[in-house]
């Protein structure tokens, strides 16, 4: 009998504790969208290849300019319109090791002395310019990998690396 009593003040609170929760049953879920989405409008918008200039003298002055700020002959704020967030972090790393390797050495900051050489570019989708630039210099030759993306009806560099 006390089995009984248990099993049905068990199946009372069982039923009793949905009720007490909320006592309404679920609405079906429906997607709610707000009426515009701030990045919609107010983002980065994706740019034509057709609406944006020649890359290249742009990918040429890039490359000049990143191994002139690695080398700690120019400030790397002069590239900052022209790069993205996460690429100005990565070469401001850059730029950091490099000043404390030239520290430690006890070298002093020269304007570097190289040629651009081919420069090689590859389309992989509309608004989007991949290239590599060879650089000689006095000492070694060094690769430039670059990757251009439309954004707000100018070219903006989303990945920058030497090699």
């Amino acid at each position: 009998m006390s089995t009984a009593l248990g099993a049905q003040s068990n199946s009372e609170t069982a039923s009793a504790t949905p009720r007490s929760v909320g006592s309404r049953k679920p609405l079906a879920s429906k997607a709610v969208r707000p009426r515009f989405s701030p990045d919609e409008f107010f983002g980065h918008q994706p740019a034509s290849s057709a609406a944006l200039p020649n890359p290249e003298p742009l990918i040429e002055n890039l490359t000049r300019c990143v191994i002139e700020i690695l080398a700690g002959a120019r400030d790397l704020e002069q590239i900052s319109r022209w790069v993205t967030d996460e690429v100005y972090r990565h070469l401001l790393k850059r730029v950091v090791l490099a000043a404390r390797a030239r520290q430690a050495k006890g070298q002093k900051v020269n304007r570097p002395a190289f040629t651009i050489g081919s420069t090689t570019l590859c389309e992989p989708r509309d608004g989007v310019v991949e290239a590599v630039v060879i650089v000689r210099g006095r000492a070694r030759t060094r690769a430039v990998a670059l990757r251009l993306e439309g954004m707000d009806q100018r070219w903006r560099a989303t990945a920058i690396n030497v090699l």
